[in-house]
Formats: C-alpha cells, structure tokens, sequence
C-alpha cells in the first residue's frame, strides 16, 4: 500500500460511489525523468552514420547498410539487457520475404525484438512497443543513395531503444516488448512478421505502440513550431471486427469505442498526467490520408494498436533526396529534428507502458444490464482471468458527444448501479490496483 496516497477520493453527494483524481506513481515519475534527450540525440545520429538503412541495402558491411544498423542495434539492445538481471533478452526475428511490388527477389530480413519478460507467471499480456529503423529516399527501390531516415523513423527506433535501456532496469508484472522492425516503407514487412508470429505462437498482446515521425515540430507550410502537439491515430471499430459485432455496435452508438480508441484515450489521460507541456491529439482515423504504419498489421490480426505520429509533419524531410532547390533545402536529416520533442513523446509512450505492465488484466464480461426500463444504469463484471487480483475498478462515464472519458467512480465490488441513464451516457469499467495502476477500460454489452 505504499503508493495508497496517490488516490485522493472525492465522494459525490448520495452516491454509493466515489468519483477518483489520480496522481503520478512516484516510481513511474522518476522512469520518465531518466528518458535523455542527449541518448535520443546519440541514437538518432548514430543511425544516420550507417548512410543507407533501406531495406534492401547492403547486409554485408560493418559500417553502412542495414545489415550494419541492426548489428549495431542489437547490441545497444543487449547492453541494456545486462541491467535487468536476466529479464531482458535480445533477439533478431529472422525471416524470408518472398518477391514483390517492392521487392525486387526474395530477401532475408530481421527486426530487434528486446523483451522484457514479466514477473508475474500467472500474467500472460504483453506490451509491445515500436519504431521502424528501415529509411528511404524519392525512389522507394534505391537502396544504395544517401538514406539518414533521421525522423522517419530514425525517431520511433531511438524512442524503442531509449526505453528499453531506462526499464530494463525495472520489473513489471507483464512482458514488455522493444522493437525496431525493417520493411516499413516496403510494404510494413517487419511488422507484419510479428504481428503474424504473435498470433501464431499466441502472444497476449494486450496493447501495442507504434511511434513512426516523432520528431519534427515545425510546420512545412507555416512558421508554427508546435513542439507539445503530438497525434494518436485509433481505429474506430475493430478492423477484424465481423459483420454481426459490427451491427451490435451501430445498435449501441459504440463505433468509436473499439479497443485502440480505448488506448488511444488512455494514452492522452496518462502520458499528460506524467508528462508536463504535451497534448495528445486523438484522431479518429487508423492512419493518415493514403499513408499507413506498422499498427496496422496488429490491428489486422485482432491486436490492440495505435500509432504517435508529430503533429505538423515536414513532406519537404520525408522520402526526399538530400538537395536544394529553389532555396528549399529536402532531406531527413538530423539537424532538423527536435530531441527535446522526441523526448516527450518517448516519456508519454514510457507512462502508458509503465502504467500498463503494472496494472491488473481488464475486467472480463463487462456488460449494461438492459432487462428493465429505468434512468439508472447498472453494469457487471468478473475479475480479470490473469494477473493480479484488483483493488478495485473504476467505472467511466462520458457524455455522448464526448471524446474523453468525464468521470471515474471508484468501486470493489464487480457490480454498481449509478444514477445516470445508459440512454444518455456511455460507460466502461478498468481494474485498479492499490498503487493506482489502471488497466484498459472495456466497453460493456448489453446483458439482460
């Protein structure tokens, strides 16, 4: 119960209930604090050395290519690794990619998968967290030119590594997964090897992060310098969501509370509960317009996912040769990205990671009961089947035309009845622990 102080409790007027303000776990805080700028700095320009990390560069060379960036980044990975007392291991996810639109003959390919393993053998979920460190330039087939891939995505893998050096340190309930994957610009090749893997070999994957262009501030069409904006793309309704849960969500008004909206408004509340200076921009869409990252592929296989992405992206800096034209200087290079920015955003990833990993699992078969007709709304549950067990569960409302959740009613029991009307309001349950970890809230379904 040492961290029972973070819960300040605010009962309501003739409610059985409690309405919850929650303050930053002190342990978290000080993980946070660690995420340097100066190692996000080191890592994204040491990157950039490698002159091309295309996907079909060179595997060969110590110095340059792929080959050598995921050689140099596996061992970073296992440095941090021998601070974490045999938790943490390192290793590549190898496999073969068949020819296609853009690539030129089947090659082999490999993502760094650092993984933290939890604490708890009881706790299966796992969190995964990742950036892709493949670059490219104008001709999406040119392996050989002058890549840096400085911000994109330079910036997610630097984020991915920065923190699994700062939490390997730490224990967690839960596995935590850092990833750098290849192939994204190719067609989300990495990405898709895990996802594909993950549910092959059946991975609990409870929630993945995806950070791809987390470091630019500065609006290619204007002066704006927005260095605390940062988006979270999430997907409405789930992407492998089938016809019929499709028309019970139409039915209920849920179509923008799918499991990574979810995340995506767990993302907001917690990264700026821990991180001063950041707004998290929920945006309903999977992606952006005729773009797509390596969140998708989870999504595709029922995974929880979302992705970070700056929030005034560059065009002149992404996919650009190095040149000058007409005085306007193209090219992704390291001098134009804002560490401090990425710093922020690696610290709001490392929050909702943190907070995760220690909380409970979600509540299992959430559901509004609807037998009767009445203003009140009553809503059910059953403990989480892994992990730890709760201390308690907080009940969200919000309005209908709400993005956000409004109000947390903290109770112990798996059953509340609250004065609102499930007409007018829409609800979710989350397990608590004694600390104030916090699991992903669930949507409930109608039971009678």
């Amino acid at each position: 119960m040492k961290y029972i102080k973070t819960l300040i409790l605010l009962f309501i007027a003739a409610s059985a209930s409690a309405q919850t303000i929650i303050k930053p776990d002190a342990n978290i805080k000080q993980m946070v604090d660690e995420v340097s700028s100066k190692n996000i700095e080191a890592t994204i320009r040491k990157l950039v050395t490698f002159k091309s990390r295309h996907t079909l560069s060179d595997t060969s060379s110590k110095t340059t290519g792929s080959g050598a960036a995921r050689n140099w980044i596996k061992g970073e990975m296992e440095k941090y690794a021998k601070e974490s007392n045999g938790r943490m291991t390192v290793q590549f996810d190898t496999f073969t990619q068949p020819k296609g639109t853009r690539i030129d003959k089947p090659v082999k390919l490999k993502n760094v998968l650092a993984i933290l393993k939890g604490t708890d053998p009881t706790d299966t979920r796992v969190y995964l967290v990742s950036g892709h460190y493949d670059s490219r330039i104008n001709d999406v087939m040119d392996a050989n030119g002058t890549e840096p891939g400085a911000n994109d995505d330079a910036s997610g893998t630097a984020l991915s590594m920065e923190l699994a050096r700062v939490m390997a340190k730490r224990s967690f309930p839960a596995t935590i997964i850092f990833a750098t994957v290849v192939g994204e610009e190719q067609g989300l090749y990495g990405s898709t090897n895990v996802a594909k893997r993950a549910k092959a070999e059946k991975w609990n994957i409870d929630a993945m992060l995806n950070n791809d262009i987390v470091g630019n501030t500065h609006g290619m069409e204007t002066d704006l310098k927005d260095n605390r904006s940062v988006r979270v793309f999430s997907d409405g309704v789930a992407t492998d969501a089938t016809d019929k849960q499709v028309a019970a969500l139409k039915s209920l008004g849920g179509e923008n509370d799918s499991p990574s909206r979810e995340l995506a408004r767990y993302a907001k509340e917690t990264g700026e509960r821990y991180v001063d200076q950041l707004d998290v921009k929920l945006i309903y869409r999977r992606d952006r317009y005729l773009r797509g990252g390596d969140h998708l592929p989870f999504l595709e296989q029922g995974f929880t996912a979302v992705r970070f992405t700056e929030m005034n992206e560059d065009f002149n800096r992404q996919h650009q040769n190095i040149r000058t034209e007409n005085g306007v200087d193209y090219g992704d290079l390291p001098d134009f990205v804002d560490f401090n920015y990425v710093q922020k955003v690696a610290r709001m990833n490392l929050s909702v990671l943190a907070n995760l990993a220690s909380a409970p699992g979600r509540p299992q078969n959430v559901g509004i009961v609807t037998s009767d007709l009445t203003n009140k709304t009553k809503l059910t549950w059953e403990v989480p089947a892994i992990g730890k067990k709760p201390a308690g569960y907080y009940v969200l409302m919000r309005e209908t035309t709400s993005p956000y959740w409004e109000k947390k009613f903290y109770v112990t029991d798996t059953t509340t009845t609250l004065a609102y009307s499930k007409d007018n309001y829409f609800f979710a349950v989350q397990s608590v622990d004694a600390d104030g970890h916090e699991s992903l809230p669930v949507f409930p379904k109608p039971v009678r």
